[in-house]
């Protein structure tokens, strides 16, 4: 029986070991998968088109419907857009966040919040890690209007 019970207790402590390494190796990708949706709430919280560069990869898309219609811009032109450099002039009034990660693999999705005085945008990510670095290949979102009172 003691026999029995060492095997048991050794064979639970290796499980735990594992799962335990595991478990911190998936949280270690996920805050690595963090680090281009910070870059990309630093854009838009300076306007520096550099930080949206280090979070998107080159040949990614926005995804979105306008006016009741799909339509796509690539990454390049939404940066374009930035031309001036410079934070929104409203930007003491605007919050941003990184609701939630979840990663598989290479792979991992991000949903960001940006809440703005006149709209709240919520923004899904899709990440792909690419050489040893995570990068937004894909952009999808929702802008909700707010009611100004």
């Amino acid at each position: 029986m003691n026999k029995f019970l060492a095997i048991t207790i050794t064979a639970c402590c290796a499980f735990a070991l594992c799962f335990g390494a595991k478990v911190r190796a998936d949280e270690k990708e996920k805050e690595a998968a963090k680090v281009p949706l910070e870059n990309y709430l630093k854009g838009h919280a300076t306007g520096n088109p550099e930080f949206m560069r280090k979070a998107f990869h080159t040949e990614g898309k926005l995804i979105f419907i306008r006016d009741g219609k799909y339509t796509t811009r690539t990454f390049e032109e939404y940066i374009a857009g930035m031309k001036d450099g410079k934070p929104a002039a409203d930007e003491a009034k605007r919050k941003r966040w990184i609701e939630s990660v979840e990663v598989t693999g290479n792979a991992a999705v991000g949903k960001i919040i940006l809440d703005y005085p006149t709209v709240k945008f919520v923004d899904y990510m899709t990440l792909l890690k690419l050489d040893g670095e995570w990068k937004i290949v894909n952009k999808s979102f929702y802008a909700e209007p707010k009611t100004i009172k």
